[in-house]
């Protein structure tokens, strides 16, 4: 694996289906003040890693919104198309880059070898308008914008065809507004924000709320594990499934509760189970809960490359930072109602401790935050390698659990 970023973040329909992943590609240590040569050496060392690792590793079946550093773009922008699915590609250009003379050629070029072109960051620049009547996506920055605001940049947009995408998207009420307005997609962090208003009207977050309390307590013995699980068939189901099929691949098949819980013991058993009850949870976009698997599963592998132990602990941690936005409750409501630990409590609150400071660096990578990530010490190959296995995990687990 080469030193090289890959980040993605998702971008969501009218419905909240996920259509597509906006990736972020950065080779480690380059400098938009570098030499042309490294410039260069990078923009083919990224183009290398996708082909390399190829797009459904990254994005499954979706789009790939296609975010590169813009003194990569113009190096790059030939040799993507031939090298890719071009059908499911989104080359994106802003507009630092939309005055090259040579920008507007190869949009046009790349439209017809099946590619779509969107254009980032458009606010009713005069200089975007011609990049405008060759692109397919429009991207406006909805932060800091009132409605009339908003109203005012899409008007000439509305006569191009062009489809509308909502950037920086924060609450779901940001989300209702824009919506409203016309917007075709949507990005933004309120996926992962507690929608406190509904929480408040919804009782429906205590009934998974209290078999958490029930898995996490630590005074929980292995009896009183196997009885609770042993009593609700369906969970019994997945929770097989997902031993057999996902995590171990034993050639000895886990037939019962009580051989899972000898052969993993208690604290997996209650990770595992927790995530199964959190995907249960009704009314939230699937999205949700495949972040919080990636997120645990890349905790977790990443505590294991830094030597820590009860990577148990580490994946729980991952797991359960969703829980705020699932529950649509604060996550200091969240942590008082559940007996966690103090180790664990203070990972998700604050981001301190061991637990914590690896759970920080998995959502620096989610957020394209390189500068973060790089404060773990860890060399970037070993920690994309972390993310993709983590990302290929979340579709396995999805899978059985949609069985």
């Amino acid at each position: 694996m080469r030193d090289v970023y890959i980040g993605r973040q998702p971008i969501y329909d009218r419905g909240l289906e996920v259509c597509g992943y906006e990736l972020f590609l950065q080779p480690a240590g380059v400098r938009a003040n570098g030499s042309f040569e490294s410039k260069r050496a990078a923009a083919q060392l990224v183009l290398d890693t996708l082909v390399e690792i190829g797009l459904d590793a990254i994005v499954g079946d979706k789009l790939a919104f296609l975010n590169l550093p813009s003194e990569l773009v113009l190096l790059l922008l030939e040799d993507l198309a031939p090298a890719l699915p071009q059908e499911r590609l989104v080359i994106q250009l802003d507009e630092q880059i939309a005055t090259d003379h040579s920008v507007l050629e190869l949009a046009r070029n790349l439209t017809l070898q099946g590619c779509m072109v969107a254009v980032d960051g458009f606010a009713g620049q005069p200089a975007l308008l011609p990049l405008v009547e060759r692109a397919d996506i429009v991207r406006v920055d909805v932060r800091g914008r009132d409605t009339a605001a908003l109203r005012e940049i899409m008007t000439p947009l509305q006569h191009h065809g062009v489809r509308l995408l909502a950037g920086g998207v924060e609450s779901y009420q940001d989300f209702a507004r824009c919506r409203d307005l016309g917007f075709d997609y949507f990005q933004g962090s309120f996926l992962y924000q507690p929608d406190i208003v509904r929480g408040r009207r919804s009782p429906a977050s205590r009934t998974p709320l209290l078999l958490l309390t029930r898995l996490q307590d630590p005074e929980a013995d292995f009896a009183e594990l196997e009885a609770l699980v042993s009593q609700d068939v369906g969970l019994t189901y997945k929770l097989l499934r997902l031993v057999n099929s996902v995590w171990y691949g034993r050639r000895t098949r886990v037939e019962s509760v009580r051989q899972a819980l000898l052969l993993l013991g208690t604290r997996l058993v209650s990770a595992w189970l927790s995530l199964i009850v959190m995907a249960g949870v009704a009314g939230k976009p699937h999205e949700l809960m495949t972040t919080a698997i990636v997120r645990a599963r890349m905790c977790e592998l990443l505590a294991g490359a830094m030597g820590r132990f009860n990577r148990e602990s580490y994946f729980l941690v991952g797991l359960l930072s969703v829980l705020d936005a699932l529950l649509d409750l604060p996550m200091s409501k969240v942590v008082e109602m559940l007996p966690l630990s103090e180790d664990v409590a203070r990972a998700l609150l604050e981001h301190e401790g061991e637990l914590g400071e690896v759970l920080a660096c998995v959502l620096a990578y989610e957020q394209a935050n390189w500068d973060g990530v790089d404060r773990t010490g860890l060399r970037p190959s070993l920690v994309t390698e972390a993310f993709l296995d983590s990302v290929g995990f979340a579709r396995d687990v999805r899978a059985v659990l949609r069985a």
